[in-house]
């Protein structure tokens, strides 16, 4: 026996022992993670989810904040000056202010007392007091819709506006978390295809290396098997590091209930796929369009501020109106209801206050002006709102059309690695009989393993377009 032939027999079985040794180092039993557990622990605790939340409460603040405009009042003072022995004023003045929702008007009930040597006349008052009921209305400007209203109004619209926002959000990082995990996918599928290869390369390199030492097989076959064994662990080692850094990726996602990161454990594998049922249904373009006309986020928050102009535009046409304020107000001594009180002292139409309030611009150029710009921030939304319809439309409709290019890939796909598995096969036997080489057959399985890739590649981005799809939509999957 030559040299030569000693030394490779003992590098392949060296080889071959080193390949047993880094097989199934861990044991683990694999756990399937689907999307559906990906979606649960993702809305259940990721920050961004729970940042989105945050959203709707601070609008309902906001409502809260235009609701206090509305709270009732209470007003209370009270002076006194005593000097040289002469009590030149005691005042006591207090009042409860409702703002009341219909017509901007305000009702008070107020009591004051001012006594005093130096008293002004014009407000003195007896030394029991004088009570008051009165209500003070805007006839003109103010009398359908005011400051108060106006803030509300535009206040409670912008809660509409935080849930399409947060709508927005959370569809956004659940298209992300998606993409990551089919990106996931395609990587564990990728490793097991050359982890799978690398195996078939190195039971053919044993099967070779004992027919060589039979004399059965030339030295050379064994040479070229273990050169093909080499290859393919250069490469699954690749997609090893790119299969890790997948799952990183992935682990963005995760948290748990005390929002601290989870990371994906490394026995977790991705769920099986059914590439035959990658079909889309013939309804799902004609459902998500009508869906996006009424749902989507993006429309949802125009049509949000369209309500805020809306009132704005109202606001804006009441300022426009001549300020005219009427406020009366009956007065009476009376404190209780349980004193007995002649009637010139008690509430009667012959005590009474009452004030007339006219403002009117003459010009109105500051108030058309605001009108004029509040018009033209509409007729750009309405602009903005057809370009919107209409690049969604577009969007879901490309977004359909690479899904079915997609799935009629995959079924192409199959077919051809059907017919490659048959070509490899004959092959295989024809080797047995000794009419063909190996180069033929390693080139005829690593075009079948390429060919597997592939098609989990066009998985991949069927998976993807389809959440996409969804995305375009402006809901989830």
């Amino acid at each position: 026996m030559s040299r030569f032939y000693v030394l490779l027999m003992l590098f392949c079985f060296g080889f071959w022992n080193s390949i047993k040794a880094q097989e199934n180092k861990q044991g683990l039993p694999e756990i399937a993670f689907t999307v559906e557990d990906l979606e649960d622990l993702l809305m259940a605790n990721h920050p961004v989810v729970k940042q989105t939340m945050l959203l709707g409460k601070t609008a309902q603040a906001q409502v809260a904040q235009a609701l206090g405009k509305f709270d009732p009042t209470v007003y209370a003072a009270f002076q006194n000056k005593h000097f040289g022995n002469t009590a030149y004023y005691n005042q006591w003045n207090s009042e409860l202010k409702v703002p009341l929702w219909l017509a901007g008007a305000d009702l008070k009930v107020a009591y004051d007392r001012n006594v005093g040597a130096f008293t002004n006349p014009q407000s003195r008052t007896n030394n029991a007091g004088l009570s008051a009921v009165g209500l003070s209305i805007p006839l003109g400007q103010g009398l359908f819709i005011d400051s108060r209203r106006n803030t509300l109004w535009q206040a409670k619209a912008m809660l509409s506006y935080a849930e399409a926002e947060q709508v927005k959000q959370i569809n956004a990082i659940w298209f992300q978390a998606v993409s990551d995990y089919w990106n996931w996918y395609y990587a564990h599928k990728q490793y097991r295809l050359i982890y799978e290869g690398v195996q078939l390369a190195e039971r053919r390199f044993r099967g070779i290396s004992r027919q060589t030492l039979l004399g059965d097989r030339p030295t050379i076959d064994s040479v070229e098997a273990s050169v093909t064994v080499q290859e393919r662990k250069i490469e699954l080692a690749k997609y090893e590091i790119e299969l890790k850094n997948a799952r990183l990726l992935l682990s963005n996602h995760l948290w748990n209930e005390n929002e601290a990161p989870v990371e994906l454990p490394d026995n977790a594998i991705p769920e099986q796929v059914d590439n035959r049922q990658l079909v889309p249904e013939t309804t799902l373009l004609l459902e998500l369009l009508e869906q996006a006309q009424q749902f989507h986020p993006e429309l949802l928050k125009l049509e949000s501020k369209g309500q805020q102009l809306l009132f704005e535009e109202r606001y804006r046409r009441e300022m426009i109106k001549p300020k005219l304020n009427v406020s009366g107000t009956l007065i009476s001594s009376r404190r209780n209801f349980t004193e007995t009180l002649p009637n010139y002292y008690d509430f009667n139409w012959s005590n009474y206050k009452f004030g007339l309030e006219f403002v009117f611009p003459i010009f109105l150029r500051a108030e058309r002006g605001k009108l004029r710009e509040v018009r033209l921030k509409q007729d750009q939304l309405r602009f903005d709102q057809v370009i919107m319809d209409r690049n969604i439309q577009n969007d879901v409709t490309i977004k359909y059309n690479d899904l079915t290019a997609y799935s009629r890939q995959i079924r192409l796909q199959i077919d051809n690695i059907a017919s490659q598995q048959i070509l490899l096969r004959g092959e295989l036997q024809k080797f047995e009989l000794g009419e063909t080489t190996l180069f033929l057959i390693n080139s005829r399985e690593s075009k079948l393993i390429e060919m597997q890739i592939k098609q989990e590649n066009l998985i991949t981005d069927y998976q993807k377009a389809l959440a996409e799809l969804y995305y375009k939509a402006g809901t989830r999957l």
